[in-house]
């Protein structure tokens, strides 16, 4: 039996179902218009299960019986459970970009749980933006809550050879662009890169922030890892339902899990996995909402010291969540790694960290390797500074050309991506496979939401020579299942008059990865003279939830929350009146 640390008539569902008055008879007559007795709610938490579950959202098609799955679990463990929907965000659907909306999710779930009778939740989420924006509202709200990943798909199939979603996408349509990929082919690759439910199999985003969830301690052991076909992940999701009940009565909450050290580990896992560029913002938004400061210098500082031994593409070039999950998952990964990790930080499960990975075993070393053995010997991401980004911009330098670690070439630059579209498929550009393809207003606010535009498509008539990588430059992001020489997240951006903004055709640009610097090769009085001309472009938004992103969204660097979401804006919010 869990350690109770709370009485029923401590429970916060009390307040609407307890006391002998007029708004309660009325909350226990409407649930007992659903069906529901007295003696199924009475002294039991209610647990809500927020689910990200829509007709739109191919990855999480599997949650409209998981979510059964979760509530059996509640059931058994003696809660109440109650399915909330939430706003879903479907990485490949939504347009102009997730990233646009994740705050809108982390604000929807924040205020579902304020104003229910719950007291606690399961969040299920797993596509990119899910992950972070359910956390965050979780984490603002403060009840019990444990993170339910979706999992990822099942290993892509064309031809016999394994594809990975997103990164072959992208590798298989410069060959198409070169003429070597049939319209039948094309097709029957569409037919079989995506063959069932669960988040994108690479190590993009998606595996990214569950392994993120997982290794700041708000999911169960390994839970990140199974594959959303899998009969384990019908299992976990009923074990996340029991033990979010136990959670209520332990009154453990995410303030008492996501501690600084909490943080640290998951910065120090995302560099060991290969992680996606975007790790760095949720990251950050996350942190801050915690009440930890964690910055861009963290990243660095881990990039330093933990090598990338997750051989699983983009970075690597064989493997895929199926196999890392088959090789030993997340808990075996971490226990390679475990001497950089604070092993005493408490997790979901009511164990520590230590205690949740002691004893996992590695299955396959080439899938996983040790850190004597890394496909990368530096974290997957690195920070760079400099006169074009004095807030900080990002790399993926384990899955770019090495020969781009260290180079300066002249800028190719582009306003807007129409134009840079058009521009690429011109067979008489004038460009180079030296060139730094420059791509500008596409940050937070001039994106607008940061589109993922980050990895510009290479010249047609490069990919015709046979290029298949070269320095891209942006304020943009880019999807976690890509790979190249792409450097994101320019802070400032230029739409708000960022360094970006002054470039010119032909300005030389240096980059050097292992010196953690970009610059632009101009003198500082033809760039103060530039910047005396800047116009800032149009308005974006002029109504509507985009106006509202536009006057409080945060630059990249600072985690792309609003301002007015972030823990040290204002007092804390209340309960909700009821009378």
């Amino acid at each position: 039996m869990t350690k109770k640390n709370k009485t029923p008539d401590q429970l916060r569902s009390a307040r609407w179902f307890a006391p002998d008055d007029l708004r309660a008879f009325g909350h226990r007559s409407r649930a007992m218009q659903m069906g529901y007795a007295p003696e199924e709610w009475r002294d039991r938490p209610v647990i809500a299960i927020i689910n990200t579950w829509s007709d739109a959202q191919p990855c999480h098609m599997h949650f409209k019986s998981r979510v059964d799955d979760v509530k059996r679990g509640v059931l058994m463990a003696g809660g109440f459970p109650l399915e909330l929907p939430a706003l879903s965000l479907s990485e490949s659907l939504l347009k102009p970009t997730t990233m646009l909306y994740r705050n809108m999710l982390a604000m929807d779930a924040e205020e579902l749980l304020r104003g229910h009778p719950v007291d606690g939740v399961v969040l299920m989420g797993g596509c990119d933006k899910t992950t972070p924006g359910l956390l965050l509202g979780a984490t603002s709200m403060n009840l019990p809550a444990i993170y339910l990943p979706a999992g990822p798909m099942l290993r892509g199939n064309w031809k016999g050879r394994t594809l990975g979603s997103g990164s072959d996408a992208w590798k298989y349509w410069d060959e198409r662009r070169a003429g070597k990929i049939s319209d039948k082919d094309w097709v029957d690759m569409e037919a079989g890169i995506a063959r069932s439910y669960g988040t994108c199999m690479t190590m993009g985003t998606a595996s990214t922030m569950t392994a993120i969830a997982e290794a700041i301690g708000m999911t169960l052991p390994g839970a990140s890892s199974i594959p959303a076909a899998d009969a384990n992940h019908i299992r976990m999701s009923s074990e996340a339902g029991r033990r979010i009940v136990e959670m209520v009565w332990e009154d453990l909450t995410p303030q008492k899990i996501q501690t600084r050290k909490a943080f640290e580990n998951a910065i120090t896992v995302a560099m060991a996995m290969g992680c996606s560029t975007n790790a760095i913002i949720h990251l950050i938004a996350q942190a801050r909402r915690a009440g930890q400061d964690i910055s861009l210098d963290d990243f660095e500082t881990a990039s330093r010291k933990v090598p990338v031994i997750a051989n699983v593409r983009p970075s690597g070039d064989l493997y895929l969540m199926e196999d890392f999950f088959y090789a030993g998952g997340l808990p075996a990964l971490m226990n390679q790694i475990k001497p950089h990790l604070h092993l005493d930080c408490m997790t979901v499960s009511g164990r520590t960290l230590g205690e949740n990975i002691a004893g996992a075993e590695v299955h396959n070393d080439d899938v996983i390797r040790s850190v004597e053995n890394p496909i990368y010997k530096e974290g997957a991401l690195a920070v760079l500074k400099g006169n074009l980004a004095p807030d900080g911009c990002v790399i993926k330098p384990s899955a770019c050309d090495p020969r781009f670690l260290k180079h300066t070439g002249p800028a190719l630059v582009f306003d807007d991506y129409p134009s840079m579209k058009k521009a690429v498929d011109d067979p008489d550009l004038d460009v180079t496979a030296d060139h730094v393809l420059t791509l500008r207003n596409a940050g937070p606010q001039g994106g607008p939401g940061m589109p993922e535009w980050g990895m510009l498509p290479i010249p047609t008539k490069l990919v015709k020579q046979g290029v298949r990588d070269m320095v891209r430059l942006s304020d943009a992001r880019m999807s976690g299942t890509s790979y190249g020489a792409c450097i994101l997240h320019v802070s400032p951006e230029s739409y708000i008059g960022g360094p970006l903004a002054l470039v010119k055709n032909g300005d030389r640009i240096t980059l050097d990865v292992a010196a953690r610097t970009i610059n632009l090769d101009v003198p500082e009085a033809e760039l103060a003279r530039r910047r005396a001309e800047w116009k800032q472009p149009e308005k974006r938004f002029e109504r509507g939830y985009g106006w509202m992103f536009s006057k409080h969204i945060k630059q990249a660097n600072e985690g792309c929350d609003f301002d007015f979401l972030e823990t040290g804006f204002g007092k804390p919010v209340g309960e909700p009146s009821i009378y």
